[in-house]
C-alpha cells in the first residue's frame, strides 16, 4: 500500500530516491579533494622555482602527472555536483531548470578535458 496520492504517482512527484548517492557523492569527492589537495599544496611549496620549467619537470613525473589528473577529475565531480544542487534548488521554472542542469554538466566535462589535455600535453611533452 503506497501512500502516494494518485495524481503524486502520475506526475512522478515525491521521492526521487537519488538524495543518498549524491550526499555520499559530495562527501567522498570532499575527502578526496582535502587529501589530494593537501598533496598539491605540499607539492608545490617543496618546488625548487616556480618557472615553466620546473612546472613542466614536475608534471612530467608519472605519479605527479596520474594524482594531477585525479585532483582534476574529482574537482569537476564536486563542482559538478556542487552546482548541480545549486540549480536545484535555485531555478523554478522546468525548462530553464533543465537547460542549466544540461550546459552545467557539458561546462563541467569540457572544463575537466581540457585539464587533463593540459596535463597529458606536459608530462609527455609535444
Amino acid at each position: 500500500m503506497s501512500l502516494r496520492s494518485p495524481l503524486g504517482r502520475v506526475l512522478g512527484l515525491g521521492t526521487a530516491k537519488d538524495g543518498t548517492g549524491h550526499w555520499w557523492g559530495q562527501r567522498v569527492s570532499g575527502i578526496a579533494l582535502a587529501l589530494l589537495g593537501l598533496w598539491f599544496v605540499i607539492s608545490i611549496a617543496m618546488m625548487p622555482g616556480f618557472g615553466h620549467a620546473e612546472a613542466v619537470a614536475f608534471i612530467s613525473k608519472p605519479l605527479h602527472a596520474v594524482l594531477l589528473m585525479l585532483l582534476t577529475v574529482t574537482m569537476g565531480y564536486h563542482s559538478w555536483l556542487g552546482v548541480q544542487v545549486v540549480i536545484e534548488d535555485y531555478v523554478h521554472s522546468h525548462g530553464l531548470r533543465l537547460g542549466s542542469l544540461i550546459l552545467s554538466r557539458f561546462a563541467h566535462i569540457l572544463v575537466a578535458v581540457v585539464g587533463l589535455f593540459a596535463i597529458l600535453r606536459l608530462g609527455i611533452g609535444a
